[in-house]
């Protein structure tokens, strides 16, 4: 009686602790959230808890790290330079981190309907969450690039609050200040936002979603429509 064929089995996924790239990627988020300041806002440092809360329960669970297809964006030829000066200022140790995962990311625009000049000016790469290689249902971290003199219209996001940390380079917010790395703002629920970057150098940020694992998984990102008068 002749053997049936053989079946190939595939290796299960590493997990986290086994993979020391995005070990040491993750623990520069929470460095992130840990170690700066708050500013004396009780909302940021409760967001700071939140996310610091979410990922440390990631590394207790210790989850399979998944491959993701690498695919990369125009933006992504500004990524060298961003790391470049991240290395060396004072987020050294994040640009350093993400180094050593570039080659891995999956760069996105996350919106169905791309402006044609933001299509080459932006993506964003998501690391932990619904979606990342690193999974997880509470939380979204993963980091945004911006080409130099580019405008991020006007945008919200329903059920997620989230905040970018600067890595390189220099943007503003609603016209409200200038933020050099190491800054962190903090966009609540809803809250309308438009981002711009100064010339010269691209721009670098690290972001994080806290909300209902609905709300993070079936985000649908869309622009904000031009204000009636």
């Amino acid at each position: 009686m002749s053997a049936g064929p053989a079946v190939a089995t595939l290796p299960p996924a590493p997990r986290l602790s086994e993979r020391p790239d995005w070990f040491y990627l993750l623990r520069e988020f929470h460095a992130l959230y840990g170690q700066g300041c708050d500013g004396g806002s009780r909302v940021i440092r409760q967001h700071r808890r939140a996310v610091r809360g979410a990922l440390s329960a990631t590394f207790d669970a210790d989850p399979a790290v998944w491959s993701r297809r690498p695919d990369v964006r125009p933006v992504v030829g500004h990524l060298s330079r961003a790391l470049d000066v991240g290395e060396r200022g004072a987020m050294q140790g994040m640009a350093r981190a993400l180094r050593e995962v570039r080659d891995a990311l999956t760069w996105e625009y996350g919106y169905e309907k791309m402006p044609r000049a933001l299509a080459r000016k932006y993506a964003y790469a998501e690391v932990l969450g619904p979606r990342g290689p690193v999974p997880s249902e509470a939380l979204i971290l993963g980091i945004v690039l911006f080409a130099p003199d580019t405008t991020y219209p006007q945008h919200s996001h329903s059920e997620v609050e989230e905040s970018y940390v600067s890595i390189a380079g220099a943007w503003s917010e609603n016209n409200a200040a200038v933020y050099a790395p190491g800054s962190l703002i903090l966009n609540r629920s809803g809250e309308e936002h438009r981002i711009t970057t100064g010339g010269g150098e691209p721009c670098l940020l690290a972001y994080a979603w806290i909300g209902p694992p609905g709300a993070l998984a079936g985000q649908e990102m869309k622009f904000s429509g031009p204000r009636r008068r």
